[in-house]
């Protein structure tokens, strides 16, 4: 355990070793990085923890140098616990140059390691080694709630409470399911960025035909493509996610009728997988469970709609979806590209979530679905809330899907349901 302080914070790093694969104990081993924070002043106190489960997949924890304001609400009452999720950030970090070296079928059994059942094994890891087994409080924004659900289902004697923002996830949906629920999404969040900017639709339609009739290389050379153009719209369920969009494309064009330097390495950064390429490799798995294969389900899905076609006009941004081409359009991707096939087309057999714990349970949930949210899909979130014992829950279109990083206020809504500040009318069941 190292100890250090930072202007607002006093900071204890805690590195433990696991399994890499919880189902061989006795096999390799990899270090799960967590570090936890305490408001400067309070370091003698005796806070409960609270564990921030980051969302994702393949997302490192947020640095306290970041300034989430989230996090300066937290320390008031817990010692925070910021997590990287195994194969993120500083432990152990999922690394290309060792995909380059597996075999397909290798490869994805590795990545297999790297679902919610081992990251709540790892949880309970640091608890009981780290903290003797003191039971804890979970935040869990985006993925950081399917983890709570999956928490809720397989330890729950580990938590005092939860609280969830954006993350009730569809636990019976497949991952088809998935898509034919935020496709729709995608395309109303197209409808109301071009209703801000209509000036915007003809110039992305210039940008896609620009890049069907030249060979436009990023500063990386890959190619940019029409479809990885598209890619954009992972921004758009995101606060300021349309306005990193619109100037992206304010610039695009010189004077001269080339693409510039400096769009192009936006680009680069936008749509590319250089700082979590975990994210991509494992992003479909994390719907599969009790046997299922997800063999790209964005891919197919959308097949079937052709209004998000890359020769399409007007042409649309596509959004959270991972698809198969990436793995051979995008540098960062290559290493990764025969384990994710691999992956796609593995029987996934271990348990995300059991229904009938879940409708039992007693630990507390706090949980923040936001109405408009691109990403996890409202209606699917209120079908597993109304399946869960003891949840509270708020609905809002007042905040985007990174509303917690949004403003403070989230999280404190979340603290004042708790203790009945925030009324009687947020009960589920």
């Amino acid at each position: 355990m190292t100890q250090y302080h930072i202007p607002a914070y006093v900071i204890r790093d805690h590195l433990v070793s696991v399994p890499l694969d919880w189902n061989q104990p006795d096999g390799e081993t990899i270090k799960v990085f967590a570090r936890e924070v305490t408001a400067r002043g309070r370091e003698s106190d005796n806070l409960p923890l609270l564990v921030f489960l980051q969302g994702g997949p393949g997302g490192k924890s947020p640095r306290p140098n970041e300034g989430p304001g989230w996090l300066s609400i937290a320390t008031k009452r817990f010692r925070v616990l910021l997590l990287d999720q195994r194969g993120t950030g500083q432990s152990s970090p999922v690394q290309g140059r060792k995909m380059a070296t597996m075999d397909g079928e290798t490869g994805g059994r590795y990545l297999a390691c790297f679902r919610a059942e081992s990251i709540i094994k790892d949880c309970e890891r640091i608890r009981k080694t780290l903290y003797d087994g003191a039971r804890w409080f979970t935040l869990g924004q985006s993925y950081g709630g399917f983890l709570t659900l999956s928490y809720l289902s397989f330890a729950p004697e580990a938590l005092l409470g939860c609280y969830v923002t954006g993350g009730m996830a569809g636990i019976n949906a497949s991952a088809e399911d998935i898509y034919r629920h935020t496709y729709p999404r995608v395309a109303h969040k197209n409808a109301l960025y071009f209703q801000r900017y209509p000036q915007d639709r003809a110039a992305l339609d210039r940008l896609a035909d620009h890049l069907e009739t030249h060979d436009v290389r990023l500063p990386d050379d890959d190619r940019l493509t029409v479809r990885r153009l598209q890619y954009l719209g992972m921004n758009l369920g995101m606060s300021n996610g349309f306005e990193v969009i619109h100037w992206l494309l304010a610039e695009a064009f010189c004077d001269d009728g080339a693409l510039s330097d400096s769009f192009l390495a936006a680009i680069q950064v936008e749509t590319g997988f250089d700082h979590n390429p975990l994210f991509a490799a494992v992003h479909e798995a994390i719907y599969a469970q009790n046997g299922a294969r997800t063999r790209w389900a964005a891919d197919r899905i959308l097949a079937d709609l052709p209004a998000f076609d890359a020769k399409a006009r007007p042409i649309l941004f596509t959004g959270e979806m991972i698809y198969p081409w990436m793995f051979d359009d995008i540098r960062a991707l290559h290493p990764f590209a025969a384990a994710a096939h691999a992956l796609a087309e593995m029987p996934l057999d271990a348990p995300l979530y059991d229904t009938a714990r879940l409708a039992a349970n007693e630990v507390p949930v706090w949980a923040a679905v936001y109405t408009d949210d691109m990403y996890v899909d409202a209606g699917l979130s209120l079908k597993t809330a109304r399946g869960l014992g003891n949840v509270r829950m708020w609905q809002t279109s007042e905040f985007e899907h990174n509303g917690l990083r949004q403003s403070p206020r989230v999280l404190q809504h979340l603290f004042d349901m708790e203790h009945d500040l925030a009324g009687q009318n947020h009960f589920i069941g």
